[in-house]
């Protein structure tokens, strides 16, 4: 679907028109429920939450101002959404996919003990604060660069990296607590 059909669609949906959301709707519910189900780890709480989004969105469809991508801000409520349900909930998430800890980047080492097992890492990184957890979840879990984290957190590039940064070096304390007892 090209651009001017779309800011067709979305004026359409700013008036309310019922078809036009719908439209929008089935132009980006598959990429929008992938999302939802990385990060909600279940189908029906994915689909839950992918659905109170795109009412949010178009709700407040009059907010978008065209400055990023139609797709690019919804997949921020999407995200937004899923961590509030979430946090609701109190419910671990279980990762779909192994997070590769050796994952070189301009950033960081992501190296651990061999003794650290995933699981542990996973707990640990569900135990950090919001901000910091979130941006590791973005920036490991879903490939996001800092700039695509800065727009769907509404951060700048550098609080995202630094951010990172202070996340991944509480995880690292964290993990040497949990593995060598407080007094390491």
């Amino acid at each position: 679907m090209n651009s001017s059909i779309s800011q067709q669609l979305i004026e359409q949906c700013r008036q309310n028109d019922r078809e036009a959301q719908f439209q929008l709707y089935q132009q980006y519910c598959k990429g929008m429920f992938i999302i939802a189900n990385r990060l909600m780890n279940n189908a029906q709480d994915a689909e839950d939450a992918m659905q109170e989004a795109f009412i949010n969105a178009f709700q407040k469809i009059g907010q978008y101002k065209g400055e990023v991508t139609f797709g690019a801000w919804l997949k921020k409520i999407v995200i937004n959404k899923c961590l509030d349900n979430l946090k609701l909930k109190k419910r671990s998430i279980q990762f779909e996919r192994e997070i590769d800890i050796d994952i070189p980047d301009e950033d960081n080492n992501w190296e651990v003990e061999d003794s650290v097992t995933i699981d542990e890492i996973k707990k640990v990184i569900l135990s950090l604060p919001d901000k910091y957890k979130r941006v590791i979840m973005l920036y490991l879990i879903e490939g996001y660069s800092h700039e695509e984290i800065s727009q769907i957190l509404d951060i700048s590039i550098i609080a995202s990296r630094t951010q990172l940064r202070r996340g991944k070096q509480k995880l690292k304390i964290l993990l040497k607590q949990q593995h060598y007892g407080s007094g390491y």
